[in-house]
């Protein structure tokens, strides 16, 4: 049984139809990429997926619940957690505060004047693994704002897992960066799929990233589907090729 299906879903601003008769379909520990070229639609199908619109038609059901009418916070707490092409971080303070933050809003404890010393030794060793996982052990104290796109990507992304998802949104994680931090990026998606045994789908233009992590690969065009399947099918596909891969080169 699939995690997230999207089932028909369509979005349009006026007469444009960002997003039309979209269907997918995730399963549980699968990275699914989302490709295409600019305007296809990709952006605005996280968004539906996330909650951050509704669909114009259509339904998107998780974990065999329809979520179509659900608010951002809603699906949060169903097990869904989202990056940005923005990376959306607290630059003002460390690496460890920022993850503190999230580790303390998903326990539900961030408001809290005063914490028991078995929460307080919980939270923090939450914290201490998120910082590891993420390769930030060298970071930990250092003020986000001050640290490499790339480092503060990372960042964003355990924030994202300290949520504790079941399906991880990652829109562009690698936009903007040089070959090395591409590559450190990468290798952090695939640890963290390989951790937290998490279903990931992923937005990127960086075609190597794309074919190094993709189990499958959806490709949109003008707001459709325009082709779907392996990295082998996808490369080899002439349509794609034409709308996208060709376009790249």
């Amino acid at each position: 049984m699939s995690l997230l299906e999207v089932r028909n879903v369509s979005r349009r601003f006026g007469t444009l139809a960002a997003v039309d008769g979209v269907s997918l379909a995730v399963y549980a520990g699968e990275l699914l990429a989302v490709i295409g070229p600019n305007g296809a639609g990709k952006t605005t199908l996280f968004n539906l997926i996330s909650g951050f619109l509704r669909p114009s038609s259509g339904s998107i059901v998780f974990d065999g619940r329809d979520i179509t009418n659900l608010s951002v916070a809603e699906r949060v707490r169903m097990g869904m957690a989202r990056t940005f092409q923005i990376t959306e971080i607290f630059p003002e303070l460390t690496v460890r505060e920022n993850l503190q933050i999230a580790v303390e809003i998903t326990a539900g404890v961030r408001l809290h004047p005063w914490l028991a010393p078995s929460t307080g030794e919980r939270l923090r060793a939450r914290t201490n693994e998120l910082i590891k996982l993420g390769g930030l052990i060298s970071l930990a104290d250092r003020i986000a704002g001050e640290l490499s796109h790339g480092d503060q990507r990372a960042t964003e992304i355990m924030m994202a897992l300290a949520l504790k998802p079941r399906l991880l949104l990652l829109d562009e994680p690698t936009a903007g960066m040089g070959d090395e931090e591409t590559y450190h990026v990468t290798r952090l998606v695939n640890r963290v799929r390989r951790s937290a045994k998490l279903a990931i789908i992923l937005i990127e233009h960086d075609m190597r990233v794309v074919f190094h992590l993709a189990d499958r690969i959806v490709v949109l065009a003008e707001g459709k589907v325009l082709a779907e399947g392996s990295a082998h099918d996808i490369a080899g596909n002439e349509q794609v090729q034409t709308a996208y891969l060709g376009e790249a080169a």
